[in-house]
């Protein structure tokens, strides 16, 4: 009997199976087959603009770094940081006492030099007059051996005030200083060789009395309020030379002059040649061009961004104390990569927008690109500088601009998405579908932009329908 059942089970199993494949077949050859789903994108004409998208920095249109051209001590300042300035305008000073009495010993020689193109060898007045001239300018640089003031108790320890300029009263004494509180900061009284009244401060300096001298306070407390100034300064560094160099002025204008006394009967012309003049004017303008080199003088109008300046520090040539910028407006710099510097030209027009104005859009033009390249890290960039089209007093250098520069515009052109398009090792394609059959046709492409769009010179027709090879939601 148990055989009987488990037979009976198995054919029923075997019924069950046969009635599911019998409805499979018949499904399959009677309900229809449901074919693939296409999406369609729209050949269109429209407008498409190419453009290069970069970041970079606004700049002042005009900077410049300043410093003296020679060496020395820093004397006098006249400007600070942010201070706005013309062109033209001294902004600091070197100490020149030494270079002025090398001019007047110079601008002397030259005068002698030309006086002496045609004089008689036996003029005693004129040898003379050309030799007091001599002994005048060594005396005149005896007396002005660096002056400066000491305290008129002899203390040892002491802060000086700053004294400098040229004295030109041409006597022999000392000049008494004598400060006190007043209304306007702390006031002076000279008396002695010259007479006046002053106020003392650090920022500028100001004369004592007629005597050609200045005096400036430091930035360090004074440490008395009675001082003298020794004329001549016997302590000064350059005293013994210039003692030295006007006793030598003396003996040569002894010996000038007794040599024309004794030439009076031998009366012939005696001529200075042209190179002696240019000679002495050569040594003239060497020494104000120095003198020019000790001063640093604004180029352009605009605002101090560095001022390193100080007066008594020890000032080295070339090296940069002062910087500028222009008070023109500002300018946008940019590295465009290789790939990209192509399709960039100058005049090309730009809209921009900077961190600092958020949800503001700002235009411009391409005026500049570098013609040689910059490599930073292996990174190959070419410099553009960009103009823009409104002045904004808002503008700051240093902020950050996001660009898109305009480099090619079309209108009524054949516009698709770059996903409607196929490209492999055989070309650049689109598919269309055929009689069901989808069909690969050949196109040739221009210029794309930042949207995705691209245009298409050939291959399609306006209001042809492509497929979206890409599947992406129109």
């Amino acid at each position: 009997m148990k055989k009987i059942s488990n037979l009976v089970r198995n054919n029923r199993i075997k019924s069950v199976l046969l009635f599911v494949l019998v409805v499979l077949i018949i499904g399959y050859f009677v309900f229809p087959k449901k074919g693939p789903a296409y999406q369609y994108v729209t050949v269109q004409k429209g407008s498409i603009t190419e453009s290069v998208s970069l970041t970079g920095n606004t700049t002042p249109e005009q900077s410049v770094s300043l410093s003296f051209g020679s060496s020395g001590i820093v004397s006098d300042i006249y400007s600070d940081l942010g201070k706005e300035v013309k062109s033209g305008q001294v902004l600091a000073e070197l100490n020149k006492n030494d270079l002025l009495a090398q001019l007047h010993n110079a601008e002397a020689g030259l005068t002698i030099a030309e006086q002496n193109r045609y004089v008689s060898g036996n003029n005693v007045a004129n040898v003379t007059s050309q030799q007091d001239a001599l002994v005048k300018t060594a005396y005149q640089n005896l007396l002005n051996s660096t002056p400066q003031a000491v305290p008129s108790d002899s203390t040892d320890n002491y802060v000086a005030p700053i004294i400098s300029g040229s004295y030109t009263l041409n006597q022999e004494g000392k000049i008494y200083l004598h400060f006190y509180p007043s209304s306007g900061g702390v006031s002076f009284t000279a008396t002695g060789l010259t007479a006046g009244v002053g106020i003392i401060n650090t920022v500028t300096s100001q004369p004592i009395g007629d005597s050609g001298l200045f005096i400036q306070a430091p930035s360090a407390q004074l440490s008395t309020t009675d001082w003298v100034i020794e004329i001549p300064n016997i302590k000064a560094p350059n005293y013994l030379t210039n003692y030295n160099a006007y006793n030598q002025a003396l003996e040569n204008r002894d010996k000038a002059i007794a040599d024309a006394q004794a030439s009076l009967e031998n009366t012939y012309a005696s001529s200075v040649s042209d190179a002696q003049i240019a000679q002495a004017q050569a040594n003239v303008d060497s020494i104000k061009a120095k003198i020019q080199n000790s001063s640093i003088i604004a180029p352009i109008d605009g605002t101090i961004t560095q001022f390193d300046a100080k007066v008594g520090q020890l000032a080295s040539p070339n090296v940069s104390l002062i910087s500028l910028i222009s008070n023109g407006g500002y300018e946008v710099d940019a590295g465009v990569s290789e790939i990209d510097i192509g399709k960039v030209s100058v005049g090309d027009k730009v809209t921009m927008t900077l961190d600092a104005f958020q949800n503001e859009t700002f235009t411009g033009t391409v005026f500049y690109i570098a013609p040689a390249e910059t490599n930073v890290g292996g990174v190959i960039n070419y410099q553009v500088k960009i103009s823009f089209d409104k002045l904004d007093s808002r503008l700051k250098s240093g902020l950050t601009a996001n660009i898109d520069i305009e480099t090619k515009h079309k209108d009524n052109v054949l516009v698709l998405p770059q996903y409607a398009i196929l490209q492999n090792d055989q070309g650049t394609f689109v598919e269309t579908l055929e009689n069901k059959v989808v069909k690969q046709n050949p196109v040739i492409l221009g210029i794309m932009d930042q949207k995705g769009n691209v245009e298409v010179v050939s291959g399609v027709t306006e209001g042809e329908q492509v497929l979206n090879i890409g599947l992406k939601v129109q």
